[in-house]
């Protein structure tokens, strides 16, 4: 019952922080600090958990790309899509294959909240300087996938958060736009990275709890669900500051109250 219990906490904080500008890694890994450490195979499941609850929010953006591949605007859209993805696929093999992993401290992840922050503030003075741009140029996409790859080694840079800003500095001045394709290259990406885990914890023989997997696979759809819905409506209407300000003042807080090294 612990275990339900706890799986079913870190499923609730994923689903509510990985798709706000936040670092949903650096929330799990504060939280397993206390909580104990869980299986690779645990958090990429209920990452997954999170990315199908955008896919269902997305399935009529994403039936529209895949019935209407023939019309210039959809094709375009979509290999950008693709590019951005292909991008962190092969990258993301590569720093795999060269043993690069998420430290296990929190103290990095304080740091990259602030400095995420900072990023932040300047991507929003940016937008409000500039005209509002919806395109997605391929400069856009070629950034985007590579903000996927940075997110995925530095821990709290917020995967959400390093592929929004990356299109709006990069020339998509509109938050929505920028968001939603965003979240449109995560979709494949971490269904993907959660396949790639599935194999190894297969090929490993190593045991899993696939009760508190599905506990905490369930929370994080859920929650994520509701979490992207009122994103979607706030940014309308609302700037990214305040998430800004979120992480700097967690990033102090940890800095002074986790010892170092920890």
């Amino acid at each position: 019952m612990h275990d339900l219990i706890n799986a079913l906490i870190l499923g609730i904080i994923e689903g509510i922080t990985e798709f706000l500008p936040i670092s949903s890694t650096g929330h799990l890994l504060i939280a397993q600090h206390w909580l104990g450490t869980q299986s690779e195979l645990f958090n990429v499941g209920i990452q997954a958990g999170a990315i199908l609850a955008v896919t269902l929010i997305y399935r009529k953006r994403l039936w529209q790309l895949l019935t209407g591949f023939r019309e210039p605007a959809n094709r375009d859209y979509g290999l950008k899509l693709a590019t951005a993805f292909g991008i962190t696929a092969v990258l993301g093999l590569i720093a795999s294959k060269l043993g690069l992993s998420l430290p296990d401290t929190v103290q990095p992840v304080a740091w990259a909240l602030v400095l995420g922050a900072l990023v932040m503030f300047w991507a929003e003075h940016k937008t409000e300087l500039d005209a509002p741009e919806t395109a997605i140029t391929w400069k856009v996409a070629i950034a985007v996938g590579l903000a996927q790859v940075l997110a995925a080694v530095f821990p709290g840079t917020s995967r959400s958060a390093a592929t929004i800003f990356a299109a709006m500095l990069l020339g998509t001045r509109n938050r929505g736009a920028a968001t939603e394709f965003a979240f449109l290259v995560g979709i494949p990406t971490m269904y993907a990275a959660s396949a790639y885990a599935f194999l190894k914890q297969f090929d490993s023989g190593a045991q899993e709890n696939w009760s508190a997997f599905a506990v905490g696979f369930l929370a994080s759809t859920v929650t994520a669900f509701i979490a992207v819905t009122w994103l979607l409506k706030y940014i309308q209407t609302h700037r990214f500051t305040g998430f800004a300000w979120y992480r700097i003042a967690l990033g102090i807080a940890l800095l002074a109250l986790v010892p170092s090294g920890t």
